[in-house]
């Protein structure tokens, strides 16, 4: 018995196969060009299933607090050729989260750490592990509400669960509220004690957070963890922002000037 396209799409949505449904009339046309029932219905479900994955990424990328999808492809390395090239694919490779060491990312501003570390996220997202993005200003402005609101046990758990946590400018605004230490100090055993990866980056040497934290001890007590079983790399370089800055100024001139 021949069910009618319209019927046959209508059951497959009631049912939740979105992706089979996707791709419905284009197997139909498989069928008829002489594919094997066989055929068709592998092809069917290789696509509901890819379907399934790429809405489960989406979920994942939404939920990570990450803003935008970075790449290694439009990273210009020629620009700055000290960076560590083969630590950083080494870092999105993913390897380090799945032998839960962290990584501290530490250089001048505008050389690229940012864009490393929201590249890290999202090749781990999209390998299929719980990310969490924050820049630093917000991690401690959530911490906060969540003590306002009475919800810190949902908020820590959020941050000190996930599979990654990315720390992104930590110490870029100087004055760090007054619990910053003992809050990123909590996070950080957390994450430390259950062998979960954590990314931080910094434009200040690590002899410096002590004093930005207030806090010899808990700063002591902070690094001790990361780079016990993690990966310091050193930024050095010129400011990518600043090469922006400069080209965009350039073709602004040509236009006026043209």
């Amino acid at each position: 018995m021949e069910i009618p396209l319209a019927e046959l799409q209508r059951n497959l949505k009631m049912v939740r196969l979105h992706g089979m449904n996707a791709t419905l009339e284009t197997r139909l046309v498989q069928a008829n060009q002489g594919a094997s029932f066989a055929e068709v219905f592998t092809c069917l479900v290789q696509d509901e299933m890819d379907w399934r994955n790429s809405r489960l990424v989406e979920t994942r990328f939404k939920a990570s607090g990450l803003p935008d999808r970075p790449t290694l492809t439009e990273f210009d390395w020629g620009f700055n050729p000290k960076l560590p090239k083969k630590e950083i694919y080494e870092l999105v490779s993913g390897k380090f989260i799945r032998d839960g060491a962290d990584a501290l990312l530490i250089g001048s501003p505008g050389t690229g750490k940012s864009h490393i570390a929201k590249t890290v996220a999202h090749a781990a997202i999209q390998t299929g592990y719980k990310v969490v993005y924050r820049e630093a200003h917000a991690f401690f402005e959530d911490l906060f509400e969540s003590d306002q609101l009475r919800r810190r046990k949902k908020v820590s758990k959020l941050f000190s669960e996930s599979d990654l946590l990315v720390i992104d400018d930590l110490f870029l605004r100087k004055n760090v509220p007054k619990q910053a230490a003992d809050d990123l100090l909590e996070i950080i055993l957390n994450r430390y004690t259950s062998r979960k990866s954590s990314l931080i980056t910094s434009n200040r040497p690590l002899d410096d957070w002590g004093k930005l934290l207030d806090d010899n001890a808990a700063s002591s007590a902070i690094q001790d963890r990361l780079l016990h079983r993690g990966h310091l790399l050193k930024f050095e370089g010129r400011s990518y922002r600043l090469k922006e800055a400069a080209v965009r100024l350039t073709e602004g001139r040509q236009k006026v000037s043209g």
